[in-house]
């Protein structure tokens, strides 16, 4: 889906809305999985549509979309955050650990919500 509206928070999809509330509450130092906030944002199967939110994710948000990961604790494969690696520096720098694989340790990091 092509989101020329996003520009327009009023124009934007409602789930996108959803998405961008959830993501904005992420806390420094924790991250969230794309299947967690499709769930918290109603619709536990729209982990790509999250995806593609965050991909169209307006800048004027100030989102912390880095803290948006797999499920696993992969990585996106996005050059989003500056270049190749530029997600890992961010969450590194919010004290996020990685496993010898690369992964982010999903047990000591992933934000545990109340809802």
């Amino acid at each position: 889906m092509n989101c020329r509206a996003c520009s327009d928070p009023g124009k934007m999809p409602v789930f996108y809305q959803k998405v961008y509330v959830i993501t904005a509450q992420i806390p420094r130092g924790k991250v969230a999985s794309y299947g967690q906030i499709a769930a918290l944002a109603g619709n536990p199967f729209a982990a790509r549509a999250v995806g593609n939110a965050m991909k169209q994710a307006p800048e004027m948000l100030s989102l912390p979309c880095h803290r948006v990961i797999r499920q696993s604790g992969e990585l996106t494969g996005s050059r989003s955050f500056g270049g190749t690696g530029g997600q890992r520096k961010l969450l590194e720098a919010e004290g996020i650990a990685f496993r010898e694989n690369g992964y982010v340790d999903m047990k000591q990091h992933q934000w545990k919500t109340e809802r």
